[in-house]
């Protein structure tokens, strides 16, 4: 016959086990699902549709052909400015989908002669897209076809990148990324050109 602190004992020893069964199996169950959820997340159906979604596909194919644009890096354009959100506002003032400064989208519509020009009119998608892919297309030829330089004037100016090309002696050819001065920039366009390198993958057959 047990003790009671005997008794006790096992009691305890049994608990110990049961906690550590159900940490076991909780363990279990967290690691398959992180798992799962990795091989979701990575598979290229789910990328695809929910990370690197292609909105507006068509207009943005349309004005990339009309302005000889890359149709893939016009996507990362606009999933980087906006993740495709036509609504959007940023806290300096850039409108919609390709994220334009009013100034500028003035400027564009001066260069495509479009007197039906708004403030409004920006957030209108197709309008916001045409412009863009348009000033992208300005920017790729004053770089001289340099997708870097280009899409770094895009986000920071292209008078700072000019000032940059002066004063580092920056040759035509320029891609180091981390040379640009301001860390925003260089972020923006790893990730132009990380989404353009996703876009082509999943987008560059000819099937729509």
């Amino acid at each position: 016959m047990l003790k009671p602190s005997d008794f006790r004992e096992r009691v305890k020893r049994e608990r110990r086990l049961m906690r550590r069964k159900y940490l076991y199996l909780l363990l279990s169950f967290v690691a398959v699902l992180l798992i799962g959820v990795y091989l979701l997340w990575s598979s290229a159906s789910f990328q695809r549709q929910y990370v690197y979604p292609f909105p507006y596909r068509e207009t943005v194919e349309d004005y990339a052909d009309r302005y000889h644009v890359d149709p893939y890096l016009a996507a990362a354009v606009i999933r980087t400015e906006s993740k495709f959100q036509d609504s959007v506002h940023s806290h300096r003032g850039a409108i919609g989908l390709m994220q334009l400064m009013p100034d500028t989208a003035q400027w564009i519509a001066g260069q495509l002669d479009d007197a039906s020009y708004s403030v409004e009119a920006i957030h209108e998608p197709e309008r916001n897209i045409r412009y863009g892919i348009w000033y992208l297309r300005s920017l790729q030829r004053e770089f001289d076809g340099n997708d870097v330089l280009a899409l770094a004037a895009y986000n920071a100016g292209r008078g700072n990148v000019q000032d940059w090309i002066r004063e580092n002696g920056w040759p035509a050819d320029f891609h180091d990324i981390d040379a640009i001065p301001y860390q925003e920039t260089r972020e923006y366009v790893r990730k132009v050109l990380t989404a353009e390198k996703k876009y082509r993958e999943f987008y560059g057959s000819s099937e729509k």
